[in-house]
């Protein structure tokens, strides 16, 4: 039992909302359908009833009327006895007022009414008086309605020339007399047909009023999760401004917009934090780091020997890039890091290779660009420093003569940029799960390749370095 209830549970996560809905409004429908299938049997089984009941007090009248006795034995009925029960049962199936009948049998036939009353009476002698088919046509015995009660079925032009009736038929014998009493049984007709009519009705109109329902909770749960997905899609590009809706789209989904706004809530706060950690740290590095240039500077300039000088001057590059360093940590705090647009990386990647063009040219290194249409969603100034940073290392590191390879393009998987040189490559056999920035030899200025990975990251791309043969090739793959 607890397993087919799991099953049930689990078939029914497993369906829409406009599903669920659908196949409410459907089974509200078959159960309105059913339902009128009951009435309509309880009604059919009244209306038997009465035309029963009917039928047996007509058929008591008769007897009584007649006021049959033992001179209606088999043996002694005679041929004048037959001739005068033919005609009194003429006269007593057209007399006028007959109690119980609602109308006469011309008008049922015309209108389909039930009430009118059909009898037959035969004796062992003579002819038979009445509608022989009460006799002829057995029908079935139905002993709910009362014993030697039948339930027949006249076919059109039995009983009314255009029309089937039904007739609950009373079937008894009375010394030597066979007699036979029917009643028609009550159509449905127009009354029966109007609730018919409104039944289906009603089952229609659940149905539409279903699906439209169901369409309409659809549409407002697609719309609440858009807007549950536009704010999160914000807060990836940095723009915690849109919070997920309320109850007013999706009350189903009050208690995730909650869980979400909360979490975004709390990242905004995250981040705030850090940005006043990097700026509390940048305030207090830039001031040691100003002094100490200075005073290199001064040292450099009132150095006696050569080696003091070179020294001084060294010391400065390191702070200079060390200062650097500090400014592209900072550049991805900073607020322009957070302002996503439609970029384009060929275009990027041209200006990169103009720009190390002339660097390139004072030792022989040539860099070529092939690049088609590759547009990403990203920051330009921080894209444009990482591809910087990806072609100023390839120039610094190839031998003189040799050759950059900066390619842009897009597949199945997105767009992507690689940056091939003819250097020392990297160390090892598995170049590929190289973490970029951990080997000196290969960073350029400032922080290098971790300075590339952590901007490739802010975006949503990853980044692996191959073995060029010689060289290496680093390649950043961007999924948006």
């Amino acid at each position: 039992m607890t397993g087919g209830f799991t099953g049930v549970r689990a078939w029914l996560g497993r369906r829409t909302t406009t599903q669920l809905a659908a196949g409410v409004a459907v089974l509200s429908a078959l159960a309105l359908t059913g339902s009128l299938l009951v009435t309509g049997a309880a009604v059919r089984l009244e209306q038997r009833q009465t035309a029963a009941l009917a039928a047996l007090d007509d058929y008591s009248a008769m007897v009584e009327k007649l006021n049959l006795g033992s001179e209606m034995a088999p043996e002694t009925v005679t041929a004048a006895d037959a001739v005068y029960l033919s005609n009194w049962l003429a006269a007593f199936q057209t007399a006028p007022g007959r109690a119980g009948e609602a109308q006469s049998l011309a008008e049922a036939c015309r209108t389909g009414r039930g009430g009118a009353g059909i009898r037959y009476i035969r004796a062992p002698v003579g002819e038979p008086a009445g509608l022989a088919a009460l006799e002829t046509v057995r029908g079935a015995q139905a002993p709910r309605l009362g014993a030697d009660v039948w339930l027949v079925r006249l076919e059109a032009g039995v009983l009314c020339p255009s029309r089937p009736v039904e007739v609950v038929v009373v079937r008894r014998s009375v010394g030597g007399l066979d007699i036979a009493v029917g009643r028609v049984v009550e159509r449905s007709g127009a009354a029966w047909a109007r609730a018919v009519a409104a039944v289906v009705g009603v089952g229609v109109l659940l149905l539409a009023a279903g699906l439209a329902i169901a369409t309409f909770a659809r549409r407002r749960l697609t719309n609440a999760v858009a807007e549950v997905s536009k704010a999160l899609d914000r807060a990836a590009v940095g723009d915690f401004s849109v919070r997920a809706p309320a109850t007013e789209l999706a009350p189903e989904l009050t208690e995730l917009s909650a869980h979400v706004n909360q979490t975004l809530d709390r990242l905004e706060e995250l981040l705030a934090w850090l940005r006043d950690s990097a700026d509390q740290l940048a305030h207090d590095f830039r001031t040691p780091l100003a002094r100490a240039s200075a005073r290199l500077d001064r040292l450099a300039a009132t150095a006696g020997t050569p080696e003091t000088r070179r020294l001084a001057a060294e010391a400065r590059g390191d702070l200079d890039a060390l200062i650097r360093a500090m400014n592209e940590a900072m550049a991805l705090r900073d607020g322009e890091a957070w302002s996503f647009e439609t970029v384009r990386l060929d275009t990027l990647a041209a200006q990169a290779v103009e720009l190390y063009a002339p660097l390139g040219e004072e030792r022989g290194v040539t860099i070529r660009l092939t690049a088609g249409g590759a547009p990403v969603l990203g920051v330009r100034s921080l894209l444009q420093r990482a591809i910087a940073n990806l072609v100023d290392n390839a120039v610094k590191y190839s031998p003189d003569g040799g050759r950059v390879e900066v390619a842009v393009g897009r597949d199945a998987d997105g767009p992507w940029l690689s940056v091939a040189d003819q250097g020392p490559g990297f160390p090892g056999d598995s170049v590929a799960a190289a973490p970029a920035g951990d080997d000196p030899e290969r960073e350029s200025h400032g922080m290098g390749l971790a300075f590339v990975r952590a901007i490739l990251r802010r975006h949503g791309a990853s980044m692996t370095i191959d073995d060029a043969r010689p060289g290496a090739v680093v390649t950043a793959r961007f999924s948006r």
